[in-house]
């Protein structure tokens, strides 16, 4: 008996579960893309390294043209669709808005995606390369420039927009400390 290379899979992305069947060699960015067009993640390289396929599994950033499908069951996928709240934007999405952290928009929903992780891991004390002193004592370094162009490395950018990224990425890590601190 030959095992079946295809299966019904439910994902739940961005609070919605989807039943869809895939061959188990699908990629997340294939099945949200062809399968159930969300079409904010784009494909640029489909190798892993430009970071325009970048989504949320479990809060934490993933690159979803490495990604397969089938391995994304059971855990809560967040694309560039889920992350406003209604019609009010997510605080990365807006600071993108504010100061143009955006050109020709092809990587800007990986770019957002992975500055909300950004925020997050920084918030939560994780240290990167550019950071001084990893100590658990010496505590959360600032969100400099210098930290947020390192931890935003995996996400490239051909029309260069970097400096309007990291001004974004740093004004929405503000603007969320704040509300965090309401």
């Amino acid at each position: 008996m030959t095992p079946s290379t295809s299966s019904a899979i439910t994902l739940n992305i961005n609070g919605e579960k989807y039943t869809l069947p895939v061959d188990h060699r699908t990629t997340l960015l294939d099945a949200l893309r062809e399968h159930l067009d969300l079409t904010g993640s784009k494909k640029g390289c489909d190798l892993g390294q430009c970071g325009a396929c970048t989504v949320l599994l479990d809060g934490r950033r993933a690159v979803s043209c490495l990604q397969l499908a089938v391995a994304a069951e059971g855990r809560a996928i967040t694309t560039i669709e889920g992350v406003a709240d209604g019609e009010r934007l997510h605080p990365v999405q807006q600071a993108f808005l504010d100061l143009d952290g955006y050109q020709c928009g092809y990587c800007t929903p990986g770019q957002i995606c992975s500055a909300i992780a950004v925020i997050e891991e920084h918030a939560a004390g994780w240290p990167s390369a550019a950071t001084d002193d990893v100590r658990p004592e010496a505590g959360v370094p600032a969100l400099s420039a210098e930290e947020i162009r390192e931890r935003m490395s995996g996400n490239l950018c051909r029309c260069g927009a970097y400096v309007s990224i990291v001004q974004a990425v740093a004004q929405a890590a503000e603007v969320q400390g704040k509300e965090s601190a309401a």
